[in-house]
């Protein structure tokens, strides 16, 4: 069987630029006049810089100018991939912003919504306690009128004497015998005796 042709064509089609953020930071291989160079775009730049300058202070304009041009080459490269982080940091902004908006009006909506049901459960309460009839006021007690005959005075129940209840008694606890110490025999005096 005979290799495939479209095989080896869509290999050398697919090998398109890489574009983001991330030839910022990519090491890159350029083949420049005087060898290879390598390292991020914006390395690579100061590299063609720093020869452009030599090649013109050795008074080598053809090599100048071809330094010149390959920086300027990765300078565009640095630009695009610029240019499309800015687009992409504004597009997300765009739509943090937008989606900030909604929350908020969410959150207001919501508030309102709890507000009036609020409203409305404090209106049922009003019209609940309205309706209903008015409780009975609790009976005031009445003084108490002693009839001694001697002071004329009214008792209230606030100053009848309270009974006073005679203190208990204690009852004394035993000492617990220790185990070192021999235990002595015969009754022992009750206290409350």
């Amino acid at each position: 069987m005979k290799p495939s042709r479209s095989r080896s064509r869509n290999k050398s089609r697919s090998n398109t630029r890489p574009t983001g953020g991330n030839i910022i930071s990519r090491v890159f291989d350029s083949s420049g006049p005087e060898g290879k160079v390598r390292g991020t775009p914006q390395q690579i730049v100061e590299k063609y810089a720093q020869l452009h300058r030599d090649s013109l202070l050795a008074r080598d304009s053809v090599n100048s100018e071809n330094f010149a041009q390959h920086a300027e080459h990765y300078t565009r490269m640095l630009a695009e991939a610029q240019k499309e982080i800015d687009a992409k940091r504004e597009e997300q902004e765009k739509y943090n912003r937008e989606r900030q908006i909604e929350q908020d009006k969410q959150n207001r909506d919501r508030q309102a919504e709890r507000d009036r049901e609020r409203d409305a459960r404090l209106k049922a309460q009003e019209e609940a306690a309205a309706a209903a009839p008015a409780p009975e006021p609790a009976p005031v007690e009445q003084p108490v009128q002693i009839d001694d005959g001697d002071s004329g005075l009214v008792e209230t129940p606030e100053e009848t004497p309270k009974l006073v209840e005679a203190p208990k008694k204690r009852r004394t606890r035993k000492p617990k015998a220790r185990p070192d110490q021999p235990v002595e025999a015969g009754p022992t005096p009750d206290p409350a005796e």
